[in-house]
């Protein structure tokens, strides 16, 4: 059986976990590196960016996970902070993302906590309405880099959520609303990969 882990270090991984359990899945809490072993897909979740990396380094996972995507193919989702946490690159000069996908990203591109905001996205590979995504704190994709596809955009055309491959990053909290195609996607990814 496919097992997805979700990072679980900071953040709101238990929205994730409830979320991909209710459509079947395996899901692994990931604490400590040799746990990426027992997993086939990862989610790392929304929550304060730079918290998020400073526990990787604390924990010595970074090396292990960039292996376990970069050499392996493991597919992984970035889920706002998640989505910083991936990127090749960042607008300002914390914290060091673990240089995953071919991305340049800004942080709390949209403001304050108190601009936060929803709104309905077309996105690409999904079937069915709009779906309604929930922007807390998020960021944005500045640049796209060589194997990037963009299969979601603001209404003004900013980048919201990227696929490079096996990975995936969107600045909106998917684990926060009850639409679970995006799990299904990210699930259909692993499979895939399987």
């Amino acid at each position: 059986m496919t097992t997805v882990g979700v990072l679980a270090i900071q953040g709101d991984y238990r929205e994730h976990r409830t979320l991909l359990e209710s459509l079947g899945a395996d899901v692994k809490e990931i604490r400590l590196p040799d746990q990426l072993d027992e997993v086939d897909g990862l989610i790392i979740p929304g929550g304060e960016s730079t918290t998020i990396v400073q526990l990787i380094d604390i924990y010595n996972m970074r090396e292990k996970l960039r292996e376990r995507v970069l050499n392996e193919g493991m597919p992984t989702w970035g889920t706002c902070a998640g989505m910083i946490v991936m990127a090749q690159k960042l607008s300002d000069h914390r914290p060091d993302p673990l240089k995953l996908m071919n991305i340049e990203v800004s942080r709390n591109a949209f403001g304050r906590q108190v601009d936060s905001f929803e709104t309905d996205l077309e996105v690409e590979d999904m079937d069915g309405p709009p779906y309604h995504a929930v922007f807390i704190r998020a960021p944005v994709v500045d640049t796209i880099g060589e194997g990037v596809r963009i299969i979601s955009s603001l209404d003004d055309g900013r980048p919201v959520a990227v696929r490079q491959g096996h990975m995936l990053a969107t600045a909106f909290h998917p684990e926060l609303t009850n639409d679970p195609r995006m799990h299904k996607l990210f699930l259909q990814m692993v499979d895939e990969a399987g």
